[in-house]
């Protein structure tokens, strides 16, 4: 049970969020606001369905994952209403609900359908949610320009939030101990994904993404996605990108830990994670978040020459060249919130020198950050760099030693403050 502490924090939160949606719809000429859960889809030809976490703005109200066919109903001045979808079932169970202070704020209604509900004098009403489950709702549907507003709530967050995204990381740091001990212990993959989950007491199915656990040349993958159930024959990395849910709120954090006598790969990963604490150090207020990107860049180019991975170039030229792209070709990072990959990230388009990095603001008090710099080998990246004319400054002997251990991320977790930054993962 959570402490009344964070409860307390919550009905602040819903008080914040009433107020945000409230001047949101009348700037957008709306009275009332319905929200879908969503649903998952049934697979092809199957009887199966999709396992479903539902849409964001809903759980940004209500912190209810895994609920489908739910209706949260918003205006100004009353008190919001939530249907729980509750049928009389004996397939399958409806999960309970556990009685807490929200639910003096918001008024909880029971529906054994999965319809929208009718509502009483809805004003004008616009209705959000999959375009699937929309058809046929009275309302004004996925209206673009009120959508980017009620994103734009989610953008700073409440203490509510910041406290559930703390909790998300203490539970999934948890879990990387135990993949880091599984890992020392010769497990494979699969093992590791196993000690993971035990760990953080959550299902995969109910993590805010596939965990992505690579040994040795599969590190080098950024978004691996396949577990192997065989340790290799001798294991020289891992690399683990997983995180953890909280009361909906989500955790994505990466560790990279050298197998036994990869002195040189140890060193990269030590390297690498001096830079990530110093680009950690850079979020506050007012800082441009593309400009940590760049700085990322500038410490990877550092690295290279430092480790001899690249020699007879100024660090500035490494980075002009693009040599740095290719060792490190992902964003420096994201929004993190009730989505892994937050929304609002990206009023204006990235930079021709970042095509992959998915925030462009400048950052402001309450706003989420990853910061996930990496190091990899990936052969369809640096084949075509050393067999060009740029071949000359890469070390190939020891580029060759290294490609079997696959890469390095290391990924915090770090909320903009008034005066810097607290990062969530390391905060204990």
């Amino acid at each position: 049970m959570p402490d009344h502490a964070l409860l307390s924090l919550q009905l602040d939160h819903l008080e914040e969020l009433q107020a945000r949606y409230e001047s949101a719809l009348a700037d957008h000429g709306f009275d009332s606001l319905l929200i879908a859960s969503g649903a998952a889809p049934y697979r092809f030809g199957d009887d199966q369905a999709w396992h479903f976490q539902g849409y964001g703005p809903f759980l940004h109200w209500t912190g209810l994952t895994g609920r489908d066919h739910c209706w949260l109903w918003i205006r100004a001045e009353h008190k919001p209403v939530l249907w729980l979808y509750e049928p009389v079932d004996f397939w399958h169970a409806n999960q309970p609900l556990s009685e807490e202070p929200w639910q003096t704020f918001i008024e909880v209604r029971s529906s054994q359908s999965p319809k929208a509900p009718v509502l009483d004098d809805p004003g004008s009403l616009a209705v959000i949610g999959d375009p699937a489950l929309l058809d046929g709702v009275p309302g004004e549907s996925n209206p673009e320009n009120l959508l980017r507003a009620l994103d734009e709530t989610r953008v700073r967050k409440t203490p509510y939030e910041i406290e559930c995204l703390a909790q998300a990381n203490n539970l999934a740091m948890a879990g990387h101990r135990a993949a880091r001990d599984a890992f020392a212990d010769g497990e494979s993959e699969f093992g590791i994904s196993l000690a993971y989950q035990q760990a953080t007491r959550q299902r995969e199915a109910d993590a805010p993404y596939h965990s992505i656990i690579g040994l040795n040349d599969h590190a080098g993958t950024l978004h691996y996605q396949y577990y192997d159930t065989q340790p290799p024959g001798h294991c020289r990395s891992l690399l683990i990108d997983a995180g953890v849910r909280f009361r909906g709120y989500c955790s994505d954090i990466t560790r990279t830990t050298a197998g036994p006598g990869e002195s040189h790969f140890a060193a990269l990963i030590h390297g690498l994670e001096r830079l990530q604490l110093r680009l950690c150090d850079m979020v506050a207020p007012g800082v441009d978040y593309i400009e940590i990107h760049r700085k990322a860049h500038q410490g990877i180019a550092a690295l290279l020459s430092a480790t001899g991975l690249v020699t007879g170039l100024e660090d500035d030229d490494i980075v002009e060249q693009g040599i740095t792209r290719v060792f490190f070709p992902h964003g420096i990072g994201h929004f993190l919130g009730v989505q892994v990959h937050d929304v609002a990230g990206k009023p204006t388009p990235p930079p021709e020198d970042a095509p992959f990095l998915r925030l462009t603001r400048r950052l402001e008090p309450g706003m989420v950050v990853t910061i996930e710099p990496g190091l990899y080998f990936i052969p369809s990246l640096l084949d075509p760099l050393l067999e060009g004319e740029l071949g000359q400054y890469l070390n190939q002997d020891l580029i060759k030693r290294l490609r079997g251990c696959g890469g390095i991320r290391i990924e915090d977790n770090v909320v903009v403050t008034a005066t810097g930054g607290r990062n969530l993962t390391r905060d204990r």
